[in-house]
Formats: C-alpha cells, structure tokens, sequence
C-alpha cells in the first residue's frame, strides 16, 4: 500500500471541502466554521508553520467562530419577522361592502377574494355597498370594520 506524499496544506484544503460538503448536507453553521478553521490550518502550513501551529489555528480560528458568530446567528434567526396567518393576515386589510354593514352583523363585505358576514366597530355607524372599509378584527366568523 502506498501512501500518497502531500503538502499538509493540500490535506487542509481537502478538510474544508468535506467539512463545506457535510455543511450544505446537514446544514449545520458550526460544520462551515470548522470549514474555515481547516482553511486558516492551510494557510497556517502553506505559510511554513508546523504540525502543532497548524493544529493550534485551526482550533483557535474554529472556537473564536462558533463563540462570536453562532449567538449572533442565534439571535439574528430569533428576530425574524413573524409572518401574519390565518386571521391574523386579515386584520388591517381592506375589503369592499357588498350588503349595508351595521352594528347589527347581518351585512356582508367581500374580503381577500372571498366573502364575509361583517358588523361595524361602532355601533352607530353604517356602511353603504361600494364603500371601502378597513377589516378591525375577526370576531369568530364575522369581520369587525371600521
């Protein structure tokens, strides 16, 4: 058996690859910033560092990389926006009366394509059909509008 003679920057190299490989399959950040970790061991041996130094940056680079980075990315993927579903996405929109809406809940407004029982915010006042109205709240099956 013939073991193939190398560059141990070669074998750095080819660390990082798999290690980006198994990133992209698993989809685990910490595999990427091993990734660059075994990239700054490359550099460390292609610049005439040792076994030991080019063992030591790539610990070092890979730990300072999951220590700063992975909170950051933690809470960066905590403080997405949340995305209104369901009713929720119907508060705020406008919809198009279609029977006189009061107080009452006995009118209809067509709302996102589809069509809804609706009662007024307020009690003393009345849509027309035509008008414009802005969808409150869903209350079970009826819009409140205003």
């Amino acid at each position: 058996m013939t073991v193939v003679n190398m560059d141990a920057w070669l074998w750095w190299l080819i660390g990082a690859a798999v290690l980006g490989i198994a990133l992209v399959v698993t989809t685990m950040p910490e595999l990427g910033m091993l990734a660059a970790g075994a990239l700054a061991g490359a550099l460390a041996s292609y610049l005439g560092g040792g076994l030991v130094t080019q063992v030591l940056v790539f610990a070092a680079v890979s730990v300072i990389l999951i220590v700063v980075v992975r909170p950051v990315a933690a809470r960066h993927r905590s403080q997405r926006p949340q995305l209104a579903s369901g009713i929720d996405a119907l508060k705020g929109r406008q919809a198009v009366v279609l029977e006189r809406v009061d107080g009452s809940g006995a009118g209809r407004i067509k709302l996102a394509g589809e069509i809804w029982s609706a009662r007024a915010l307020d009690c003393e006042q009345s849509f027309e059909p035509g008008q414009q109205v802005d969808v409150v709240e869903i209350d079970g099956a009826t819009a409140v509008v205003m």
